[in-house]
């Protein structure tokens, strides 16, 4: 069976992995999320996943805790671990085999993030989970997800949201939002379009790497953007 991607990095924001609980990781979501992942493992693609950790804490609400902004998004960055480890058991509970790498040094829990190794990892046929974000404050992880892609060669990333695509406006707030089945990078930049960090775009436009936004709550969308099927919103040259 031919796929359009034969190397995937898939981004999850960790509001995702919380579904209806808005806070914590749900056991529903984590489920349903390894299957579809090893649905396209099945089909022989290479896949990498980047975890948010907002579902636990933003580095951008540290200042409401009385926490500097560096500190807080360490802590962030932590919490990605925390995520990647949850994601790991489920998908290893299915019979995947696995790797966490963390751009922090957590020895006990996870492999040190190296570019060489993250990409015999995938040539073996595992599953990789970066954790930690860039290791560095002031990143999000969506420009982690894009650094990432652009290391390892993906030839896609792709961003799993709660709506199906990229919108002139909020959808949830503007009925009248239209969605965009295409764009360029350049157009996401000069619009100013904000379901992903502008760092993350210009990334990906530096390295080519087309990145498809699309629901991730749709059971099954996964699979059918790697074989080829046009789902979300294309952001491309």
């Amino acid at each position: 069976m031919r796929v359009r991607f034969k190397r995937i990095l898939l981004k999850i924001s960790g509001e995702m992995l919380a579904g209806e609980r808005k806070f914590g990781i749900s056991p529903h979501v984590l489920n349903t999320l390894s299957e579809d992942i090893l649905d396209v493992r099945s089909l022989g693609v290479e896949v990498s996943v980047v975890v948010g950790g907002g579902n636990i804490l933003r580095g951008t609400e540290s200042a409401d805790l009385g926490i500097d902004r560096v500190t807080g998004d360490y802590m962030g960055m932590l919490a990605t671990v925390l995520n990647a480890l949850a994601l790991q058991s489920a998908l290893e509970r299915k019979g995947a085999q696995t790797r966490v790498m963390s751009a922090l040094e957590v020895s006990r829990v996870a492999e040190p993030y190296i570019r060489r190794r993250a990409i015999r990892h995938l040539e073996k046929g595992r599953i990789v989970i970066f954790a930690g974000g860039t290791g560095n404050p002031f990143f999000s992880t969506d420009s982690a997800a894009a650094l990432r892609a652009a290391e390892i060669g993906a030839d896609a990333m792709l961003k799993g949201t709660k709506v199906d695509g990229v919108y002139t406006d909020d959808p949830e707030v503007n009925p009248n939002a239209r969605k965009l089945e295409e764009l360029s990078y350049r157009d996401f930049l000069v619009r100013d379009l904000k379901v992903l960090d502008a760092s993350a775009v210009d990334i990906a436009r530096q390295s080519g790497i087309p990145i498809i936004v699309f629901n991730l709550n749709r059971r099954g969308d996964l699979k059918r953007i790697v074989m080829g099927e046009r789902v979300g919103t294309v952001i491309r040259r």
